[in-house]
């Protein structure tokens, strides 16, 4: 984003100071021993609940509902908010990373955060830093500032209940100082090895530490090896556990891009704002965590309100429809399984001419697997590096040569920019373009059609410049390739 376009002052100093605190890449260097990682990750653990009792525990003024995953964790976070929006409550989101704007990590209402409330946090709690270590405390990382500027704002926006996702793994992510009235955990599959372990079941066990002892917890892991993880650790701490299955308790309707989900226990049908048969399943966990929330607290969500919720849910860069011709799609698959989803959702696409992928990811990910797969999957392949402060992306030559070994032909563009520019010239008016990878990629792309400066000052996704001409796409596009 460039800070330039954002007309208000204080949100580019905000925004500067805290992109300041950034001073090495995220997650430990290759090669770091696993006892070295688990130790520097609970000692920020601790410094930041030192820091949040200094701040007298914001974060547990409010209910939570957390939520982990390797995948559908966001889309879930998005549904549920929503859900609880429509119902009535002051519902605060916080979801991770961001796009292409700070603000869209604090949402408020069904809002991003104003610019200059954005701006005022910070500085209160800059304020309070600089308190903190005057009395012995520890300077604070990146990390654990924006951790307890989340839980700090949502206290001061007074909501009702707030709605935090986490950002990688789960036992020792900084948001897991949150004691929540329901833990939701999405799925289990490679990626971020570095961080979590090499194995899937190292991964497991990172996830299920989210869940509390006494707390409810949900999930949609059916794999058995890893559901038993999952259930010791419920068991461990005295939790209920609640498995979300396809085929027992949710079925799925899936024509073209439209979804329909149906509780099988009650024989409601849900049709779903978000777009691919995979949101499905998130669609169903959110229901499970709407309802459970529900009963904690005494409330009472019907199911037209929740039916509301989901077809009214919206989330950038997720199976996203940006133009209409060609037909352009945004997708941050940056994980195998993210992936594999994607490519099922397009082949449900009846698209008459060719398939085009733009694509880049960053290290740490399993980036010749993705490349593989979605070179079996289109007509060619334009290799980009995602930009992103001190991360470093996977090479582009070398996933065009894997690309190549599929027998799709491929290109590499180093600038994002550029990539786009040339795939959109390439394009026909009934082929397909699907930008997919990192998502720091998708958010650099997604600047072509929604400027960060109008995200910032409308506090939306969809700034008023686009938002028609998208819908029409939208509308256009499921009549044309069917919807239920």
């Amino acid at each position: 984003m460039s800070d330039a376009s954002v007309p208000d002052a204080r949100y580019r100093w905000a925004t500067g100071y805290l992109r300041a605190l950034i001073q090495a890449p995220p997650g430990p260097p290759p090669g770091t021993p696993p006892e070295i990682v688990r130790l520097r990750a609970q000692r920020r653990l601790e410094r930041l609940r030192d820091f949040l009792a200094y701040l007298g525990n914001p974060h547990r003024v409010y209910p939570v509902i957390h939520i982990t995953g390797t995948s559908g964790k966001g889309s879930t976070a998005a549904f549920i908010a929503n859900i609880l929006h429509v119902a009535g409550y002051r519902t605060g989101l916080h979801t991770s990373p961001y796009l292409q704007v700070e603000t869209e990590k604090l949402q408020i209402a069904g809002q991003l955060i104003a610019p200059e409330r954005f701006a005022e946090e910070v500085a209160i709690l800059d304020q309070a830093v600089r308190s903190w270590i005057a009395r012995g405390g520890q300077p604070l990382t990146y990390g654990e500032f924006w951790t307890a500027l989340v839980f700090q704002t949502l206290r001061s926006e007074r909501v009702d209940v707030a709605v935090i996702e986490v950002s990688v793994g789960g036992r020792f992510d900084l948001t897991n100082v949150v004691l929540p009235e329901v833990a939701v955990i999405t799925t289990v599959g490679l990626d971020h090895v570095r961080t979590l372990g090499p194995t899937i079941r190292d991964i497991a066990w990172h996830k299920a530490g989210i869940i509390k002892p006494g707390r409810p917890a949900i999930t949609g892991v059916t794999d058995p090896e890893l559901l038993a993880i999952i259930a010791a650790e419920a068991d461990a701490v005295g939790a209920s556990l609640t498995v979300v299955r396809e085929g027992s308790d949710y079925g799925v309707t899936s024509t073209g891009l439209g979804t329909t989900l149906t509780d099988l226990r009650t024989g409601h049908t849900f049709p779903i704002g978000l777009l691919g048969s995979y949101q499905a399943r998130n669609a169903a966990l959110a229901i499970a965590a709407i309802r459970t929330f529900a009963d904690r607290i005494g409330g009472r969500i019907d199911d037209e309100t929740i039916a509301r919720g989901l077809v009214t849910t919206r989330f950038p860069g997720r199976f996203e429809i940006i133009q209409e011709t060609p037909l352009v799609i945004l997708d941050g698959a940056h994980n195998p399984q993210k992936m594999a989803a994607l490519l099922e959702a397009l082949d449900a696409l009846s698209v008459q001419g060719r398939r085009l992928a733009l694509f880049g990811v960053l290290e740490g990910h399993d980036a010749l697997t993705m490349a593989t797969m979605l070179a079996k999957s289109v007509d060619m392949v334009v290799l980009t590096t995602p930009r992103a402060f001190l991360r470093t992306a996977a090479d582009p030559v070398e996933l065009a040569a894997a690309c190549q070994a599929q027998g799709t032909h491929a290109v590499t563009v180093d600038d994002p920019a550029e990539a786009l520019a040339l795939v959109l010239e390439m394009a026909q008016p009934n082929d397909l373009i699907v930008v997919t990878g990192s998502l720091y990629l998708v958010g650099h792309v997604r600047e072509h059609w929604y400027p960060s400066s109008l995200i910032v000052t409308q506090r939306t996704c969809w700034p008023i410049r686009r938002s028609i001409a998208i819908q029409g796409a939208e509308s256009a596009c499921r009549q044309q390739h069917g919807s239920v």
